[in-house]
């Protein structure tokens, strides 16, 4: 299997060695354990503390896509409106994916190398309706950070549920679930979190329980099982007790780095990441740093270089970055320094040998 010394995609991101280890550990089956239901439980009370909530955490078995498709369906009728607020790949999916299940979708879309317009969402929003309005913090495809604060008072103005893709900024960038009213918050494993990709977390309010249970969506990725998961032990199938291992280590580490450092290390790198790239003359997408995310830089491929080459070259010397998805294939490339990769030594010796490929040609 082919490895690289120097790893900067933005997910899933490099799993460092103490999160490696744990998953060495033989355990016994979940279910029939008490000590895995106190692992979770403590898992649960450390994500409440990194994602500034106190709702209940559904921390399900599988990629994290499984938190966006079940979250949908949980608390959705077929002919429910969905107000998809987009302004990338992830967005204008989560409203594709609505209207899979059969929801009237409503898009207030904006371009991908922008955040939404706060005005334009609450005009729609007003005017539509939606028991549901569904947005991206961070676009990783194109780098982009919105704000979410307003838009969850709209959705409470118009008592929608707010549906939030945290997947990619959760842990490395201030999320506060509580204050914002969001009632599904969306992450995964495989970015800050510094996993591999097997876990999928959902927060859900009072809100969202109750328009759980009137829905009563049963399936795999059905939330209801996890409302009284610890209490009852009786889990919906049989968990990656692994992998919750590997999470009570993750969120252990990032609450013993301190939340005001952790955000700060990602800053920091984010900002040196994006100068560095200006100063060899590779143009940054968007070219608004203030949308930027922390946790992920989205750049233009060079004039002169197609995508195929540049990334050809770059593994030649050791280093693999990202690609970019949509319209955005191929003219993007992506620097994931998330988690394990918010290092300034890695992504500066991974812009050290950008600058040598590119002055090579």
């Amino acid at each position: 299997m082919q490895t690289y010394d120097i790893g900067l995609v933005p997910g899933p991101v490099s799993v460092p060695p103490e999160l490696r280890a744990v998953f060495q550990i033989n355990y016994g089956s979940s279910d029939l354990e008490d000590e895995f239901f106190s692992l979770y439980q403590r898992c649960e009370n450390h994500l409440g503390k990194i994602l500034a909530t106190r709702n209940r955490v559904s921390i399900q078995s599988g990629e994290g896509m499984i938190a966006l498709w079940s979250a949908l369906k949980s608390v959705l009728r077929p002919g429910d409106k969905v107000l998809a607020v987009a302004n990338g790949v992830f967005g204008y999916g989560i409203g594709d994916m609505a209207g899979q299940i059969g929801m009237e979708v409503e898009v207030v879309g904006f371009g991908y190398d922008d955040v939404p317009d706060l005005q334009q969402v609450r005009e729609a929003a007003q005017r539509f309706r939606p028991r549901l309005v569904t947005a991206v913090h961070c676009e990783t495809p194109s780098g982009t950070l919105a704000s979410l604060e307003e838009i969850g008072a709209i959705c409470r103005e118009v008592d929608a549920l707010f549906y939030v893709d945290f997947v990619s900024s959760g842990g490395g960038v201030e999320v506060r679930v509580d204050d914002w009213h969001i009632d599904l918050g969306l992450l995964g494993s495989q970015k800050v979190l510094s996993l591999p990709p097997d876990l999928a977390m959902v927060t859900v309010s009072e809100r969202a329980w109750s328009a759980v249970e009137e829905v009563g969506y049963v399936g795999y990725d059905a939330l209801a099982p996890w409302r009284k998961k610890v209490v009852d032990r009786q889990l919906p199938y049989t968990h990656n007790w692994h992998a919750i291992a590997g999470l009570h280590m993750a969120t252990r580490l990032i609450l013993h780095e301190g939340l005001p450092v952790t955000f700060k290390r990602h800053a920091d790198v984010a900002a040196y990441c994006r100068g560095r790239l200006q100063a060899i003359g590779v143009e940054l997408f968007p070219v608004r740093e203030e949308i930027c995310s922390p946790t992920v830089t989205a750049a233009k491929v060079p004039e002169g270089w197609s995508w195929s080459e540049l990334d050809e070259a770059l593994r030649a010397r050791g280093v693999v970055v990202g690609s970019s998805y949509g319209p955005l294939a191929g003219t993007v490339f992506r620097i994931g320094h998330m988690g394990s990769q918010a290092k300034r030594d890695l992504v500066e010796r991974g812009m050290d040998i950008l600058e040598e490929v590119l002055k090579s040609k």
